[in-house]
């Protein structure tokens, strides 16, 4: 990939950001990403000051983030060290912002004067910390998977990156019936833990916001693809294709080594948080999990379709939709 230069003769720092609504298989399509040349794999890169820096959970590699050796790098590069960092003030600084409560002043900064400094505090630590991913990674196209809309309005702001948006979907009653499972995080090593649940009617109203979030933000001039997780599934080479093309470059044939008949071999990447098969390596099955199929309570899809009905049409789940943008 060769990125544009800017008029000041620096090179932008080249960010893909995976957006949508959880449990949508964001994880598997930023690993499988991670496989081509020229991608870093970093996951879920928004919560890098919780769970790495204060909670030290394990990075995709195994090691626990303070003692993987990428991450000790971005740290060096980016601050001179991870401890010259308030870590619990950086935590405090992204809740005060990261939130779809804030999105307004995300695109308008200036209503609020308060908000307006806190934030070019945090673009600027944002800043550091992405350019520093991109010197470690040797100018590879970073790869956040973070999700979340209000982190994708944050990142529109921070100086010198060249931000993209894959827009990944799933059907809404899949997201929802996800969401009603217990999955341990096997990251936390010292306790079981396990992720949040939430009932299907809440997935579903949050399938939209998110999803609606991410249109706004391709109205706001934010390049931007949209991917159903079924079609990642079942054609991952000509999706994989349709992720590279938004960057403007093409990959060969020769890259696509890794996807084996119905399935895929991962390596090992440095990923920050995301779905538990972020540490699963070697070759994995590709089948699109429709558990929801059967197993989603009636009631509880009548009205998970019913609040998501708008989108679930224009995404072409009920049935073939004319545009997919």
């Amino acid at each position: 990939m060769s990125p544009a230069t800017h008029e000041d003769g620096t090179t932008p720092v080249r960010v893909l950001y995976i957006g949508g609504c959880g449990r949508s298989g964001s994880t598997l399509l930023d690993r499988m990403l991670g496989e081509l040349p020229r991608f870093v794999s970093t996951g879920e890169v928004r919560f890098i000051w919780q769970r790495g820096l204060l909670e030290n959970q394990l990075c995709g590699c195994g090691s626990p983030f303070r003692e993987c050796p990428f991450w000790q790098s971005v740290g060096e590069e980016a601050f001179g060290g991870w401890d010259t960092l308030d870590a619990q003030d950086l935590v405090a600084l992204d809740r005060a912002l990261d939130r779809h409560r804030y999105i307004p002043l995300l695109v308008a900064p200036r209503l609020s004067r308060g908000f307006e400094k806190r934030l070019a505090r945090y673009v600027e630590v944002l800043g550091r910390l992405y350019g520093a991913i991109d010197r470690v990674s040797g100018g590879a196209c970073i790869i956040d998977s973070t999700k979340d809309p209000p982190f994708a309005f944050l990142l529109k702001r921070v100086p010198g990156l060249e931000l993209r948006i894959v827009h990944l979907v799933r059907d809404s009653r899949g997201v929802a019936f996800s969401w009603t499972k217990n999955v341990r995080k096997p990251e936390d090593v010292k306790v079981a833990r396990f992720m949040n649940t939430y009932h299907p009617v809440e997935m579903g109203l949050r399938w939209v916001v998110y999803n609606t979030c991410f249109h706004v933000l391709g109205r706001l001039g934010i390049p931007r693809m949209m991917t159903r997780y079924e079609e990642v599934v079942s054609s991952p080479r000509r999706e994989l294709q349709r992720v590279v093309s938004l960057l403007g470059d093409e990959v060969g044939e020769e890259s696509f080594g890794f996807l084996n008949g119905r399935g895929v071999e991962l390596g090992v990447h440095h990923t920050i948080s995301g779905n538990p098969m972020r540490f699963q390596r070697g070759t994995i099955s590709l089948t699109v999990d429709e558990e929801w199929k059967t197993r989603l309570k009636p009631a509880h899809r009548r009205l998970v379709s019913i609040f998501t009905f708008p989108l679930l049409l224009r995404y072409g789940y009920l049935w073939p939709a004319r545009s997919r943008q």
